[in-house]
Order: C-alpha cells, then structure tokens, then sequence
C-alpha cells in the first residue's frame, strides 16, 4: 500500500513543480526575447536499508529551449534583434558580464545604453555612452553610431561612439539565472563573435508557444487530479483493511 502511496505523492507534488514551470513561461509569452524553460522528471528508487521497493518522482532537469522567437519589425532606432544564435551582453546587477536576446534598449538619465530593465549594455571597452542632442543608429555588426542634429541643409558627420558586444558561445555552456538573465557555466565572459548579427529597428518575441503550454498546463492538471485519486484510493484501501482485521479479532 505505501508502494501506492509513495509514488502518488512525490508525482502529485512533481506536477505542481510543473505547472509553476508552464505557468512562467505562459508570464512571458509576450516577453522581448524570452527563452522558455521545459523541466523534466523521472522515477528514482529510494535507496537504504533492505531492498530498493519504493520510488520518488523527482524533477531530473530543467532545460532551456533556446528556440528563435519571431522577428516584428519596430521602426524604432534602439531596437535591436539578434538575427540566429547570438547574445547581447550586458552587465547584470551582481556586477558580471551576462547575456540577453532582450534587445529594446533605450538611453538612460546619463547617456548610457541600457536594456529596458536597466541594465548597460556592454561594447568593447565597456558601457556605451551615447552623447545628447544626437540620432541614434544602431548597425547590424552592432556598431553604434551618432548624427548631430544640425539645422536645414547643414552637413551631419557620423560619429562612432561604440559597438556593443556580441558573444555566441555554446548553448550547453549558458547557464540561466533567478534574474532571467543566462551566463557562462564557469563565470568566464565570452568572447566576442564577429558572424553574430542584429536586425536594426526590430525585436525578437518570445519563443513561447501559447497553445502548447495552455495543452501542457491542462495534462498536467489532469495528471494531478489523478494523483491525488489514487492517494485517496490508497487511504481507502487502507481503511477497509483496518475494519477487517478488526473484525476478525
């Protein structure tokens, strides 16, 4: 009967784990430059004294779908896309070079080149400043450039002021962390790929699909609402054996 037990509980519990996971990523379905998360379970025996009779479901990984989302065209002169694999890097709120596909970036109270959270985005030689007064153009190698705004018919020089930092390093080697963001597994920053590139005036959505994640959170209920029968079986079951043995006394 605990054989019954034992693997009810720990996949009903599993299975929450589970929809949290959908659940998140049905929050960022409309996320600029969201990479879904798929967490994965499987059955473990318990291991101790006697034999191996009883089994956890527990939740093996959670792995990150690093699909590419669909490119929307924007018109606005500080959107960015990553065009295939590819990262922004940016520097996180620990003070560490980490990586984004999030590219609606914006210019913050000083100047400074920052994604919509607020975080700088890295060139070559660090945060980009970009100087007031100025256009913005952002090239698909990443370069950053400024035009004066000068009056009617005056000549407009283009100036250079940086370009951010592209990095592509193997997906097995990115790791995503509690602030969404992904870095290197060992906490060594990338380096930078000349073959990545952006789509100027465009974001990338996020690579959530909608209707499946609504189908999976709708299995995943019904598989709870099954668990939890079959802990209710088993404390039936259990009761009928106790008025037995008790009427045979």
């Amino acid at each position: 009967m605990d054989r019954l037990i034992y693997t009810a509980m720990s996949g009903a519990k599993q299975g929450l784990l589970l929809q949290a996971g959908v659940a998140q990523n049905l929050a960022n379905a409309t996320t600029v430059g969201y990479r879904a998360m798929e967490n994965r379970f499987r059955a473990v025996p318990i291991l101790g004294s006697g034999l191996a009779t009883r089994a956890f479901a527990v939740d093996a990984s959670v792995a990150n779908v690093f699909q590419e989302g669909a490119l929307t065209s924007t018109g606005r002169p500080l959107d960015v896309a990553v065009r295939g694999q590819g990262w922004i890097a940016v520097q996180g709120p620990d003070g560490r070079e980490a990586y984004t596909r999030a590219g609606n970036l914006k210019a913050d109270a000083n100047g400074v080149l920052q994604t919509s959270s607020g975080l700088d985005v890295l060139g070559e030689g660090g945060p980009i400043a970009l100087p007031p007064d100025n256009n913005i153009a952002i090239a698909a190698d990443g370069t950053v450039s400024a035009i004066p705004r000068l009056g009617a018919g005056a000549i407009n020089n283009v100036n250079v002021v940086g370009r951010i930092k592209l990095v592509n390093p193997p997906e097995s080697d990115l790791v995503r962390g509690d602030d969404g963001l992904f870095r290197t597994r060992d906490g060594v920053p990338a380096v930078a790929d000349e073959t990545v590139t952006l789509a100027p005036e465009a974001l990338e959505g996020s690579n959530v699909n909608s209707v499946d994640a609504m189908v999976r959170m709708i299995s995943l209920a019904r598989q709870f609402e099954m668990q939890i029968k079959m802990l209710q079986t088993a404390d039936g079951n259990a009761r009928a054996a106790t008025q037995l043995l008790t009427m045979n006394r």
